[in-house]
């Protein structure tokens, strides 16, 4: 039992014996022996891997040993070496091989390993390799010291929104900070019980997937997730593996990760159930352009390229009994959707107010510099808004820190995501001395000619000879913007570039349209016209470039890019993006003829769908014009949509805080329709209170208080008070199956006072209460109201409407009313007939097609158009009405 004592006992003096033995064994070899042994090695791979034949072709003994070690790990090499001589029939070396090993090194630790085993050895490595994390400054720091609490929000099993609208108090699940006990709920059981085996976190771009992805996996490994449930986890970067050259197998890919490569691969994938694979990105994954190149990967050894491999998993072919987590860009789900299998999702959201502040404290080491930091951020109350998202929060900590270092203030005032990228940008540009702007200048030039060629390739990494050709290798730009990284080749280990986030690949690419001169151009497919004008995939994926594409095209922004970069930037390339969203107006669905019906969708009817990648494209549209802060810009644009269409939008406070922009600077005869969406109340700010005031509000003493409470701001007062701006040219609004609160009908009917431009106004089957229907019809009866057109479709509502009826008596200017669809009972018609006789009701056209009358009701009707020939009402069993007053658009 003594002999133990003698063996290598560190892992460096083993591996090196290791070696020494493996190389002995082969330099033992003829070269007949040595051929025969390369052949055997390459036909017959170890646990689905083995070295490329380019690699084994024309390697010597010492070649081969080098190639072993690096390949398998030094220990696991003399197993394969070992296998690989007895079936080349060099029996005595292999047995000679044997004896040595066991003499130097002991009993094979591999094959003592059990799966328990080598579990706790997984989970080691896995802690060792995965506990810093780089920063975008290339700087390594502790995973649990950078990594803040996200705001995370579990989602209904698909990747599209639902409709009809959301109710205040069914609002979605409430967003959790990502701590444990958030992450464990990730997999949690449904209502049936059930455990989803695919999860999707899903958010913009720099919201902080990827880190939340690998503290997961950092917490699993440390034992503190999904006990008992997940043996092995492994993280897969989708967009490095579908770069990657050649081919790969799940398998090798697992291996990969493993300490030494020296795992019971069999034994894990048997148990294919306790395996969690994380993939990160997924939404680079393109849908296959056919079906021969849409076969997934069914077996986990066989060699195909990296998108079929990701493939099998996401769809379930391979290893279907496995759990993924996968993250996404939520900038088209649609595309997703094909792709999975009954997926889970939930929203990163990103930083709360109360993250926001922690985040500043563990950017800035010093605490009193982290407070005057956060302090000033806080007051820019735009700029503090942006920074929900953590890499948007890294690029202000990092410019507030270089100016606070040189004694500067921030004194521009960010208000969109591209302000703050190119104010980074200028902050680099700054730091560089004098005599270096010029040669940094041109540098980054080529640094953006570099971004857009990889964004319209769908290339994410660069080889060496990408940057010696643009002449960026060893540059300055090279050392600042892009990270390098070492990938597996076929024969060598290959050295590529990427940009430190992605997103600055994408800013880059969009600067780079307004930095070249259109001759410099290699090709009509790098133009801007490219960029808009791609097909729906290509446009999802270009939607963050296209973005910082219109943020860059601000008249302050071009002056800051002449200052910066040098050279006079061409208004081209913002008159070339005018005329193209103009042209995407044109030819899309307008208004309804006059007179169509608008009907509700029977019970339990599925909607119709539109076609993917549509959905919600006015939506992104005004995004980029919220991009651009320059109303003169949004004006002319919107000018080309006549009407605005969004239909099944779950709106976000940001979704709204564009629309608002956008209304606020549109046209005149500017058309808005809100269909099935989801009106999300503002959350309020929850405080605490004493022990005391909690005693106090038991007892009752907080009763006339509570009485006093002011009215809940509803989540469209920002859109109603775009409406009252005095530039507003909104002149239709409709909200069709869309759940309206008491608090959104209160902030429209103040809305409608102050209006100046709105005309037309349509409430199809929203939902209204008795008491949401009465607010607006106070509104409605203001002085200032300026609506002459009002359609009405609420079939539930009876008794309410005798204050929409009301109204008649005082409105000064309406003059259409439709209320199709509506049941009105005998005596509501006897109201509505005297209030039609009233002097001061100005009505001049009644719709009631499809509303059930009374015989009596009709008479009393027909008594009403005589008294008043004026009055054109509308009715099926009515005598035919004449024409309608000329412009009345019935859709609204």
């Amino acid at each position: 039992m003594d002999q133990p004592e003698a063996f290598c006992s560190s892992t460096e003096s083993r591996a090196a014996a290791a070696r020494d033995l493996l190389q002995a064994a082969l330099e033992d070899l003829s070269q007949e022996q040595l051929k025969r042994f390369r052949l055997k090695l390459r036909d017959a791979p170890l646990d689905g891997r083995s070295i490329p034949w380019g690699r084994l072709e024309r390697a010597d003994a010492v070649d081969l040993a080098m190639q072993l070690t690096q390949f398998y790990g030094p220990e696991p090499a003399l197993d394969v070496t070992r296998t690989t001589l007895k079936r080349a029939d060099v029996r005595d070396v292999a047995a000679r091989l044997k004896e040595q090993r066991l003499q130097r090194l002991g009993p094979s630790s591999s094959a003592l390993l059990s799966v328990s085993e080598y579990k706790k050895k997984y989970r080691e490595h896995v802690l060792q390799q995965h506990a810093k994390v780089k920063e975008r400054n290339s700087r390594s720091v502790k995973i649990n010291k950078r990594f803040t609490k996200l705001l995370i929000a579990r989602e209904s099993a698909t990747l599209v929104d639902e409709a009809p609208g959301l109710a205040e108090e069914q609002g979605p699940e409430r967003a959790r900070r990502s701590d444990t006990h958030t992450f464990n709920r990730l997999f949690g059981r449904d209502g049936d019980g059930q455990r989803p085996l695919t999860v999707v976190l899903q958010g913009p771009a720099g919201i902080g997937k990827t880190m939340a992805a690998k503290k997961i996996l950092y917490d699993w490994a440390a034992g503190k997730l999904y006990h008992d449930q997940v043996d092995f986890a492994f993280f897969l970067p989708c967009r490095e593996l579908l770069e990657r050259p050649g081919t790969c197998s799940l398998a090798g890919l697992i291996l990969d990760q493993c300490p030494h490569r020296s795992a019971p691969l069999q034994q894990m994938l048997a148990r294919s159930e306790r395996l969690l694979f994380i993939l990160d990105g997924a939404d680079e994954l393109l849908p296959p352009p056919g079906p021969s190149e849409a076969r997934p990967c069914t077996d986990p050894f066989e060699e195909a390229d990296g998108a079929r491999v990701l493939g099998g998993l996401l769809s379930k072919t391979l290893l279907p009994n496995a759990r993924l987590l996968v993250t996404a860009r939520a900038t088209a789900p649609g595309r997703m959707q094909g792709l999975l299998c009954s997926p889970q999702c939930a929203e990163v959201r990103g930083f709360s107010d109360k993250d926001k502040k922690k985040y500043f404290h563990k950017f800035f080491r010093d605490e009193w510099t982290a407070e005057r930091a956060y302090r000033f951020v806080k007051e820019n109350e735009t700029l503090f808004a942006l920074c929900f998202v953590p890499f948007v929060c890294w690029i202000v900590c990092t410019v507030l820190r270089q100016q606070i270092e040189l004694g500067q203030d921030l004194s521009r005032t960010s208000k969109t995501t591209t302000s703050v990228y190119l104010l980074f940008i200028a902050s680099v540009l700054s730091s560089a001395p004098a005599a270096d702007g010029p040669q940094m200048q041109g540098e980054l030039r080529k640094l953006c000619r570099l971004a857009r060629e990889g964004i319209l390739r769908h290339r994410a990494q660069f080889a060496e000879k990408d940057l010696e050709r643009l002449e960026l290798r060893g540059s300055k730009v090279q050392t600042l913007f892009l990270s390098k990284k070492e990938l597996p080749g076929v024969l060598e280990t290959e050295v590529t570039y990427q940009f430190m986030d992605q997103s600055f690949q994408e800013f880059f690419a969009a600067l780079s349209y307004l930095l070249e001169d259109e001759r410099d151009l290699t090709a009509p497919a790098d133009s801007v016209g490219a960029l808009l004008r791609g097909d729906t995939e290509r446009r999802c994926h270009l939607t963050l470039t296209t973005r910082f594409l219109f943020g860059l095209l601000n008249t302050e922004r071009m002056r800051d890019l002449e200052r910066h970069f040098g050279g006079v930037v061409s208004e081209r390339v913002k008159q070339d993006v005018l005329r193209w969203v103009q042209e995407q107006g044109q030819g899309r669905p307008g208004a309804a003829p006059e007179g169509a019906e608008e009907t509700e969708a029977p019970e339990g009817a599925e909607e119709p769908e539109e076609e993917e990648g549509e959905l919600n494209y006015p939506l992104e549209l005004l995004y980029c014009l919220y991009e651009t802060q320059e109303g003169a810009f949004v004006h002319q644009a919107l000018r080309g949509w006549p009407e605005l269409e969004l239909e099944r939008v779950r709106f976000s406070r940001m979704d709204l805080a564009v629309l608002s922009y956008c209304v606020r600077c549109c046209p005149a005869g500017q058309a808005l329709r809100l269909v099935s969406c989801g009106l999300v109340p503002a959350q309020e700010k929850k405080k605490r209170k004493s022990l005391i005031k909690r005693l106090h509000g038991s007892l009752g003493g907080s009763s006339s208080q509570a009485t006093m409470r002011k009215p809940q701001a509803s989540p469209l007062r920002s859109l109603f008070e775009a409406m009252t701006d005095q530039h507003c040219g909104l002149n239709s609004l409709t909200l069709c199956r869309c759940k309206l609160p008491d608090s959104v009908c209160q902030d429209l009917s103040g809305a409608l006072k102050e209006a100046p431009a709105l005309r037309e106004l349509g409430l199809l089957h929203n939902w209204l209460t008795e008491a949401g229907l009465r607010v607006l019809s106070e509104g409605l009866a203001w002085p200032q109201c300026r609506v002459q057109k009002l359609r009405v479709q609420q079939p539930c509502l009876q008794e309410a409407l005798q204050y929409l009826i009301s109204m008649l008596r005082q409105s000064p200017a309406l003059t259409t009313l439709d209320l199709s669809d509506c049941q009105l009972s005998g005596p509501m018609v006897t109201y509505l007939c005297a209030a039609l006789q009233h002097p001061g009701c100005r009505l001049q056209s009644l719709s009631l097609t499809s509303v059930e009358l009374s015989e009596q009701s009709l008479k009393e009707l027909q008594t009403v158009k005589t008294a008043k020939p004026g009055l054109v009402i509308t009715h099926p069993a009515l005598d035919s009405p004449p024409e309608p007053p000329t412009g009345f658009i019935s859709a609204l």
